[in-house]
């Protein structure tokens, strides 16, 4: 009898080998898909140096990806003409930052408040669809007449670019609630406090953490407006500036560094999701 083995350890052996299966799976998947994106990358930067090389695009009309890699390697070293590189990035990130937590905090407030309350979305929701059609990024010489040329006027440009991103699936988020969940904490003698911080709002998080990806960038395209526009500092300064100038090449290299940010903020963005509702990234075999 003690060499028979229990079907519970059998079970057992069975299991961490399925597992051990499945991430060597998902190992590989990941390797392959980074292979491929690398191949793009590579198909598609090759061919932009190789067509700039070989004069068949003009290098002062679209530049080359080695030209650009060595004016933001000059921007680290040397700074650019208006001052270090870093001030310029602090000062986009910094108003980016605070234009994203502010959208999203208003956003998930009132996506809430008229989620919860169909008097609250029957008098304001017009008005919010009317508001989400207007071209918010024409706000942007307004907010500076009445804010000036400093941070305030970039902040307010994005949170109003970041709002509706989150209210409306926040607001989608809360009204797709189940409501057996509901009545059932209300049974159970939950305040209003306890049923939207135990039951609504961690329902709805799939589809605020969903809408945060996209938020980010609405609000990094909000401090770069802004800055384009009228600014003394930052990326969509130097934008401005290099476009001013004709210098296509300090163009593409602002450009490279706003992309390089939002993929950042995209993957820290990917780690706080899967970090709150990861079974949605649980892959079914």
């Amino acid at each position: 009898m003690s060499n028979l083995i229990s079907p519970g350890s059998t079970a057992s052996v069975e299991e961490v080998s399925r597992r051990s299966e499945m991430r060597a799976k998902a190992v590989k998947r990941r390797f392959r898909n980074l292979a491929l994106q690398a191949a793009v990358f590579v198909l598609v930067v090759g061919s932009w140096q190789l067509l700039a090389d070989w004069k068949i695009i003009d290098p002062f009309f679209f530049s080359s990806p080695k030209a650009i890699l060595l004016q933001i390697a000059d921007w680290f070293q040397n700074g650019t003409s208006q001052g270090p590189l870093y001030i310029h990035f602090l000062v986009t990130f910094e108003e980016t930052i605070i234009s994203f937590v502010l959208g999203v905090i208003l956003g998930v407030i009132a996506g809430y408040a008229l989620g919860m309350s169909e008097v609250l979305s029957v008098i304001f929701g017009p008005y919010i669809q009317m508001l989400n059609a207007l071209p918010r990024v024409v706000l942007a010489p307004i907010f500076i007449l009445w804010l000036g040329l400093d941070m305030s006027s970039k902040v307010a440009l994005g949170v109003t670019l970041t709002f509706f991103v989150v209210f409306f699936n926040a607001f989608q988020g809360v009204r797709e609630v189940d409501r057996n969940l509901v009545n059932n904490a209300l049974l159970l003698g939950a305040n209003k406090k306890q049923l939207a911080f135990h039951v609504i709002i961690p329902s709805a998080l799939t589809w605020i953490l969903s809408s945060l990806h996209s938020s980010f960038g609405f609000a990094l395209v909000g401090a770069v407006v802004g800055e384009f526009i009228g600014a003394t500092k930052g990326l969509g300064f130097l934008i401005s500036q290099a476009q001013g100038a004709f210098d296509t090449t300090g163009v593409f290299a602002a450009m490279v560094l706003l992309s390089v940010t939002a993929l950042i903020a995209d993957w820290a963005v990917g780690c706080l999701e899967k970090r709150f509702i990861a079974w949605r990234h649980v892959k079914q075999e």
